[in-house]
């Protein structure tokens, strides 16, 4: 039974997969500030499997794919006895989750210049103001929803623990021994991508002058543009085209000095296990979006962007639009090399010093 010292505690944010992972601050500050609450996070299903991974979450609940789901979904919803909700998404479906709960403490945002027309359904508001939301971690922002409910802020780190099990299974793809790169092209927009013969020269460059072993990898719909990456390099590059569960994903990024990648999901959580990170940027906050902890290089051309060469774009570009501009091929193949070089230099966190 839920108690004052001892509540029980919704958190809603249904996707995306990086978005979820650095939930991890807020939910270390809620067990922080309570050591005997129940805490369950909803999430839309493809995204449950990385909340096994996070010490500070009891239960993962997913949204229902199919209205014969819903009678049997709040009824569980209602069995948790919920005393507080935090609702990161602020939509009307979820307004309604956070009231029908049954909570009496419900809190959500209200973003400047975007309508709130679910305030009545909260009991807290948590005010952002937008020059505050585009300078500043989108962790921090987070924290209002927490600062609205008088929990402190007592850490920002975002944690994430592979299980043994899940190491045992990874490790064996890799092997032992050499400094060890990953290569994931994986992001949400095409325009993002750096050029796949720009990867297979970094690959390459790793291999010979560093002596480094490289892999490649892409998630869901992306194993064409891997594939590419590896028939371009001229060095043996590894392709890892199995199909891996997200817990088995989180324990194979552990296992490497360093993930070479875009502004990502896979970004976010090879911070969270603790490896280093060069990520590539191209007309996205990086302020709201860089990955969290300290060690982690970002390159991003100068904003505003003096817009590429019309035949250097692989098709019409939208210089406003971060998800429809080219400005990520600005990049060199020499600055990411010599970020990738100077991260190697550094040892991993896990290796004998």
């Amino acid at each position: 039974m839920p108690s004052p010292d001892s509540p029980s505690i919704l958190v809603i944010r249904r996707r995306y997969l990086g978005d979820i992972v650095l939930l991890g601050s807020v939910l270390s500050n809620l067990r922080l500030h309570w050591p005997s609450s129940r805490i369950a996070v909803l999430v839309e299903r493809p995204y449950a499997g990385i909340l096994d991974l996070n010490p500070d979450v009891n239960d993962v609940l997913t949204l229902p794919l199919r209205w014969p789901e819903w009678w049997s979904f709040w009824k569980r919803l209602r069995s948790f006895r919920f005393t507080h909700v935090l609702d990161f998404d602020n939509t009307e479906r979820t307004a309604l989750i956070a009231r029908l709960c049954g909570a009496s403490t419900r809190v959500a945002y209200n973003r400047e210049l975007i309508p709130f027309r679910q305030a009545w359904l909260y009991t807290h508001v948590a005010p952002v103001r937008n020059v505050d939301y585009d300078r500043q971690s989108i962790t921090t922002t987070y924290h209002a929803l927490l600062k609205a409910i008088d929990v402190p802020i007592a850490t920002h780190t975002v944690r994430l623990v592979p299980r043994s099990s899940d190491l045992e299974e990874v490790r064996r793809l890799i092997g032992q021994g050499s400094k060890k790169v990953l290569v994931h092209p994986g992001t949400r927009s095409a325009f993002r991508r750096w050029p796949a013969e720009r990867f297979a020269t970094v690959c390459d460059q790793l291999q010979d002058q560093l002596d480094a072993q490289v892999f490649v990898m892409g998630g869901p719909g992306e194993l064409e543009v891997a594939r590419a990456i590896r028939e371009k390099c001229e060095s043996h590059v590894v392709l890892l085209d199995q199909a891996f569960t997200t817990a088995q994903f989180a324990a194979l990024l552990s296992l490497f000095d360093v993930l070479l990648c875009h502004d990502s999901g896979p970004m976010h959580i090879a911070a969270a296990v603790g490896t280093r990170v060069v990520a590539l940027f191209g007309s996205q906050n990086a302020t709201i979006w860089r990955p969290q902890g300290d060690g982690h290089r970002l390159l991003q051309t100068e904003l505003p962007c003096p817009c590429i060469p019309e035949s250097a774009r692989p098709g019409p570009c939208t210089p406003t639009d971060s998800y429809r501009s080219y400005c990520v091929r600005r990049i060199e193949s020499a600055q990411v090399l010599e970020a990738v070089k100077q991260q190697l230099r550094v040892p991993h966190p896990r290796t004998p010093r």
